[in-house]
This record gives structure tokens, C-alpha cells and sequence, in this order.
């Protein structure tokens, strides 16, 4: 049967590119942004778990991030890969490359879910769970079923660039937003009607990701652009590395999360106790509250910039493959005004409208300390928000150009030096505002990097456009 080719991304304008590979793609990372908040908002409103069961997700949470993590680099690495092997000529790498991401994956999940499954009472305690008794046990229970669920979610959430990557990006999104549609539909089911507590909020969530993990299996025996058999299972280790190296940044990335909750949480509990207000017993789980809620904002903004940005990488990744040089530029800079337009739309929303959104997380039922710290969270916390855009959208495009390293070591100077290292230094110096101004001064000093891999880049694709030749294939 004779297979169809990408050739269209070197030919359809740059900007019609972009809405049909970045939208859903943005539509899907909102979506999997989503699960956890639904979550939270079902089990926020059963008066049986309340906030012992909203402590439970936040503690569960950043453990979900850890799988997640794992997953996007198999995947965008193998999209990313894919890509640059067609826009080369080369489609036995790539189905090579999809065959090793499959075996890797399925690998990886397997040994998460033993680690989890093995060592779960101690994971909890290092993540906060042992704050009382009955969060402990609640977060056992949601963190046990949400474990089981492992394998699915990480499979469901690699192979959705893999399928971004062979020319179906709304397929992927509709594999994606079923999930989140049966989640939704039988969070209240199990909460509320058969009233399962924990288990039923994680057990909603879990066929939720068996539903997406089913359809990207179904999807990847009917491939429309990359084809493989059963040699291509075979684990390879310069392919294997390769898509590794490749999605490293996106690993980071999203592996930062968990590093920087943990700093922030134990700062926040550190400097907190020495508060006037905080110090006090019935306020103390404000701040670590108020900053949960400005994270998840951020993260759902994070979402939309990664998801424009990842939703190009197959665009940059062909065209730069095919040697075609300037509409890589044309799509570089589109892609900068873009993300900078959604930096300040978040920008505008924190600064002149954080009230509202606090109030969105219940600030009515709680004391007005928790909405004035929740104001000034917001406003501190995010007001480089525009400059994270920018500097995500740098990340990931040298990814998607093939710049493996210098995806990553730009990535690893925000995430973890600047991420990590600031909000442990700063509330050293100005108590618990350190913490809200550790991420402003990240992304301030990542910019200036950025400025400088921004400029090298324009210079290299303002070479001509020259064609590459076929290289041999690996044997």
C-alpha cells in the first residue's frame, strides 16, 4: 500500500501550519492541565473529604507530574525525530524511531507503577502527606488507584505527539479530550452518587486515560505516514538516544515542576511559621494554598504556550530537514509574536483581575487574609509572565530544530538553577515574599539568555535554502 508524505508542510502557508497543528495540540495540553483541577473541584464540593481530600490531590499531584515527565520526552523526542527523518528522506528511521518510543514507554510506565506500588507510604511522606492523619490516608488511597493507572497515562500521553507527528493532530486531540469527557462525566458518578471517596475520584481518572491509551493503540495500527513492523521494536540504541536526547527539554521542563513545588512547599512551610498572621495555627495553610492556586494558573497558561510551540515541531522539524530554511524563520518569528500575545493576555488577567480569579477557589468561604496574600500572589508571582512564554517557546523550538543540547541547557538554567536555586535563596532574605519573587527574578535572568539563542538562531536560517541529501540509513 502506498503511503502518504508530508510534503505539504514545506508547501501550505506558515500561518494555516500553525493553526492546524498548534490548536489542538493546545486543545490536548489544556485538557491533560484540566484533569487534575476537575478533580479537585468534585472533590472540593463533597462534604465527606473536603479539604483532607483537596490536600490528598495536591500531595498526589507532583507524583502524576513525575510519569507525565517521563512521557513527553519519549514522546516529543520520537516526534521530534520523526520530523527531521522525513523532512530527510530517511522514513525507515523514523518508523525505527515510533517502534522504539512504543518499547521504551511501555517499559518505563511499568517500572514507575513497581517503584509507586512498592514504595508508596514513603513517597507520600516525602511529598507532604503525613500532615495529619487523614490526609495521609487519603492520599494513600487516591495515589494507590491513581498508580494502577500508570501505564495507560503514560502511554496515552507519549503517543500523542507520535501521532501529532504523522500528520494527525486532531486525531490526537480527540483521543485526548475523550478521556477528559469520561472523566468528567463519572467523577460525580463515583463521588457523589456511589460516594467512593478517593478511590472514585482516582478510578474516573484512571478509564479516562485507559480510554485515550485505547484509541492511540487503535491509531497506531492504522498509521498514515510513518510505517512499522516488528524489527522496529527492537530496542536500538543510537535511535533510542537519539529521540531521548531530542525530548530532554520537554523532561525537564515538566520534571522542574516537581523539584520546584518541592522547594516552594518547604520554604513556604519554613518561613510561613514566622509570619504574623501565617504563624498563627488557623492561617498557616494559607500561603501553601494561595501559591497551589497561582501554580495551577500558571500551568494552565504553560499549557498553551507549550502547546503552540510542541504543535510546530513537526513544521520546524521537516522543513528544517528539507533544508528550507527561511519559512523555519517565518515560523520562528510567528511563533515569538504569538506566545508574547499570550504572555500578556495572563499578564493583564493577574495584575487588574486577581481577585476574581481567587474567588473561583472558594475565597468566599475563607478568611480575608487568604484573598489579600491570594492578590499579591498573583501579582508578584506572575508578573514576568510574558518573558516565561518567551523563553518556553526558545526551549522548545531548538528542540524541535534538532539543538538537543542547547534546548537542554537552557532549560536546566531556568528550571533548576534559576527555578530551584532562587526559591530557596530569596526567603532567606525577604521572608515569604522571597518565594513569590523567585519566579519573577528566574524569568528575568532566563530572558537574557534567551535574547542570545534567539539572535544565533535568526543567523543561521538566514541561509538559503538548500536541500539535504539522503544520508544512509542506520543499519
Amino acid at each position: 500500500m502506498e503511503t502518504k508524505n508530508n510534503t505539504f508542510l514545506m508547501e501550505e502557508p506558515v500561518s494555516r501550519l500553525m493553526g492546524k497543528y498548534a490548536v489542538p495540540c493546545i486543545i490536548s495540553l489544556l485538557v491533560g492541565a484540566l484533569y487534575n483541577i476537575v478533580d479537585q473541584i468534585f472533590i472540593a464540593n463533597a462534604s465527606y473529604l473536603g479539604s483532607y481530600g483537596n490536600a490528598a490531590n495536591t500531595v498526589v499531584f507532583p507524583l502524576t507530574v513525575i510519569a507525565l515527565a517521563v512521557a513527553v520526552m519519549v514522546g516529543d523526542g520520537c516526534c521530534a525525530f520523526v520530523s527531521l527523518s522525513m523532512g530527510k528522506g530517511r522514513p525507515q528511521d523514523a518508523g525505527r524511531s515510533m517502534g522504539n518510543s512504543i518499547l521504551l514507554t511501555v517499559i518505563f510506565s511499568l517500572v514507575l507503577c513497581g517503584v509507586y506500588l512498592v514504595f508508596s507510604s514513603r513517597i507520600i511522606a516525602m511529598f507532604g502527606g503525613t500532615v495529619n492523619e487523614e490526609t495521609f490516608r487519603n492520599s494513600m488511597e487516591y495515589f494507590f488507584w491513581i498508580t494502577l493507572g500508570i501505564p495507560f497515562y503514560m502511554f496515552g500521553q507519549a503517543m500523542n505527539p507520535v501521532i501529532r507527528a504523522d500528520g494527525s493532530p486532531k486525531f490526537a486531540m480527540a483521543s485526548t479530550l475523550a478521556g477528559a469527557a469520561v472523566n468528567v462525566i463519572l467523577d460525580p458518578v463515583f463521588i457523589f452518587g456511589f460516594r467512593w471517596g478517593m478511590m472514585g475520584a482516582a478510578v474516573a481518572t484512571v478509564i479516562g486515560q485507559v480510554v485515550t491509551a485505547v484509541l492511540a493503540v487503535w491509531y497506531l495500527t492504522h498509521t498514515k505516514t510513518v510505517k512499522f513492523g516488528k524489527e522496529d521494536f527492537k530496542l536500538k540504541w543510537d535511535i533510542a538516544g537519539r529521540t531521548l536526547m531530542l525530548g530532554i527539554c520537554s523532561f525537564l521542563s515538566q520534571i522542574s515542576l516537581v523539584a520546584a513545588m518541592a522547594a516552594i512547599n518547604n520554604m513556604i512551610r519554613r518561613y510561613g511559621a514566622l509570619d504574623a498572621v501565617f504563624g498563627q495555627e488557623q492561617y498557616a495553610q494559607i500561603p501553601m494554598a494561595v501559591v497551589g492556586i497561582v501554580m495551577k494558573f500558571f500551568q494552565i497558561v504553560i499549557s498553551i504556550v507549550v502547546g503552540m510551540a510542541a504543535g510546530c515541531i513537526p513544521i520546524v522539524g521537516y522543513n528544517m530537514g528539507a533544508g528550507a530554511k527561511k519559512r523555519v524563520k517565518e515560523l520562528f518569528t510567528k511563533l515569538l509574536a504569538a506566545e508574547a500575545s499570550v504572555g500578556i493576555l495572563a499578564l493583564v488577567i493577574v495584575e487588574f483581575f486577581p481577585a476574581l480569579m481567587i474567588g473561583i477557589f472558594g475565597a468566599a468561604n475563607e478568611s480575608t487574609y487568604y484573598t489579600e496574600f491570594a492578590v499579591r500572589a498573583f501579582r508578584i508571582y506572575l508578573c514576568m509572565v510574558v518573558f516565561a512564554c518567551v523563553n518556553k517557546a526558545a526551549f522548545i523550538f531548538l528542540q524541535a530544530m534538532g539543538k538537543a543540547a542547547a534546548s537542554t541547557m537552557l532549560s536546566m538554567v531556568r528550571e533548576i538553577m534559576f527555578g530551584v536555586g532562587f526559591a530557596l535563596l530569596l526567603p532567606r532574605f525577604y521572608g515569604l515574599d522571597g518565594v513569590l519573587y523567585s519566579m519573577p527574578v528566574s524569568d528575568i535572568l532566563t530572558f537574557l539568555f534567551s535574547v542570545v539563542v534567539i539572535a544565533a538562531t535568526y543567523r543561521q536560517l538566514d541561509g538559503k535554502h538548500i536541500r539535504q541529501q539522503p544520508k544512509p540509513e542506520y543499519s
